[in-house]
């Protein structure tokens, strides 16, 4: 009696389960079709440092040690062998036990040295500051070489112009990457070479609009945060069309509401 009691049951459960799911969706459907919440999808483009930070003395200090350990337990490279060489033929020279050169011109390594230490002498590296870096132009993309930079641009939100990540709004049939990259796209109308990094997004922002331009149907936004690399030096982004900025994370607070800066800077990393 038993085994029939628990089957009855667990067909019991069972269809209650699948009555229970079957309301969920319905209703998940129907709340998302009547949803009062404008959904947006915005890109965090970054264009990744193109030099090394410099290295603080503690820094230089281990990698000196590192060298020099490492230095002590190397074995000799071909340059250093072919001037144990000549140094041994040399040797032989003048003790003249080997005097024949064949007549033939013979480079030594030393001569090698001689020129390699006057292409140094002539090399002047590129400066860590640049001009735009001196000028204090941020709305270029040579500045601040050795640290990561974010493109926001300054879009209209009701009756205000504020500064945030490139942004649109969700359109039916596309994912929120999809939007995130439209959002890209309609800066210029250019496509830009950008790395998308993942499908889901790395940040989450929920704001209400202003009572002025708030309705029944649209009483906020939730913006989806998407993480992108910039793949290209000069992006198809001209300074005439609208007001953007290259800026490190420390520069946000100068532009981004307190709010809004918070939620960036939490999937923000720099290292």
């Amino acid at each position: 009696m038993a085994a029939p009691s628990y089957r009855a049951l667990f067909g019991a459960l069972r269809g209650w389960s699948r009555g229970a799911c079957g309301g969920c969706r319905g209703l998940s459907s129907s709340g998302a079709a009547g949803s009062k919440w404008r959904l947006l999808g915005a890109l965090c483009l970054q264009r990744p440092p193109r030099v090394t930070q410099a290295m603080s003395p503690l820094e230089e200090e281990m990698a000196a040690l590192v060298e020099e350990m490492d230095l002590e337990k190397s074995l000799y490279s071909d340059h250093e062998i072919r001037c144990l060489a000549e140094e041994e033929r040399m040797q032989r020279k003048k003790d003249k036990y080997d005097d024949d050169d064949g007549g033939k011109e013979i480079v030594l390594a030393q001569d090698l040295e001689d020129a390699w230490e006057q292409k140094l002498h002539k090399f002047t590296p590129a400066p860590r500051i640049t001009d735009a870096d001196k000028d204090g132009d941020r709305t270029s993309l040579n500045r601040k070489l050795d640290q990561n930079l974010l493109l926001l641009v300054k879009q209209k939100v009701g009756n205000q112009e504020i500064w945030l990540l490139p942004q649109a709004e969700w359109q039916d049939g596309e994912t929120l990457r999809a939007t995130a990259e439209r959002a890209l796209v309609e800066l210029s109308g250019q496509h830009w070479e950008a790395k998308v990094l993942g499908n889901a997004p790395c940040g989450f922002y929920k704001y209400k609009f202003p009572q002025v331009v708030r309705t029944d149907t649209g009483v906020g936004a939730k913006v989806f945060f998407f993480k992108a690399l910039l793949q290209h030096s000069q992006p198809p982004l001209p300074k005439e069309k609208l007001d953007h900025v290259w800026v490190s994370k420390e520069e946000l607070v100068d532009y981004l509401k307190p709010e809004y800066h918070s939620q960036v800077a939490r999937f923000l990393v720099d290292l």
